[in-house]
């Protein structure tokens, strides 16, 4: 579920096919986003989820499996 999210937001934000998208997939290396990029993916995400996500711990996920990982973790902890 949140893999089907952050991808859906990921394909919205940088036209890329989704596919090409996997856990391991990079962000700046493999889909060329810039900050600005995470960032809007992240934003999604988000009000997708009803969560919120601490800057901080977002500049630090560097592919797509680093950034499920904390979703699910804020997920968990807002139960």
């Amino acid at each position: 579920m949140v893999l089907d999210i952050l991808k859906e937001n990921i394909v919205n934000i940088l036209n890329v096919d989704p596919n090409e998208i996997t856990e391991e997939t990079t962000f700046i290396g493999d889909l060329c986003a810039d900050s600005l990029d995470v960032y809007q993916i992240i934003v999604g995400v988000e009000e997708a989820l009803n969560i919120s996500l601490e800057g901080e711990d977002v500049e630090q996920i560097s592919n797509v499996g680093e950034a499920v990982l904390l979703i699910e973790k804020v997920m968990e902890n807002k139960q």
